[in-house]
């Protein structure tokens, strides 16, 4: 499952862009690996007014769900014209992160708003 998947990159460093876990990712390469490469969305900047191009991204390779479960991609709103991507899992959420400079599980749900979730069709 994604989820699995997405543990299975604790620790890779954190890179903006970052799409290959040899040399770094990003929350959006991230959700990629755990997915198995489809969710690529480009276009985007750090910072951007609304989520449209992640979201355009997500529902080209994923199935939009009401409510997450273990293994569910999650954007959560980060703060203003800030958006971000994790994986929920047993323990928390895996997620690229910036300050901290790698990817690593945060236990627990998430503070931030989560704004939607997707899954695989077959997990």
């Amino acid at each position: 499952m994604m989820d699995e998947r997405a543990q299975q990159l604790i620790g890779v460093p954190f890179r903006l862009h970052g799409r290959d876990p040899a040399t770094g990712l990003d929350c959006i390469g991230l959700v990629a690996c755990a997915v198995g490469g489809a969710v690529v969305p480009t276009g985007y900047r750090l910072r951007q007014g609304a989520p449209d191009v992640i979201i355009e991204g997500l529902n080209a390779a994923l199935v939009r769900v009401a409510a997450a479960r273990v293994g569910d991609v999650l954007l959560l709103q980060g703060g203003v014209a800030q958006f971000h991507l994790a994986v929920m899992t047993t323990q928390g959420f895996v997620h690229a992160c910036a300050l901290l400079r790698r990817v690593l599980e945060t236990p627990g749900l998430p503070t931030w708003p989560v704004i939607g979730a997707w899954r695989k069709q077959e997990d």
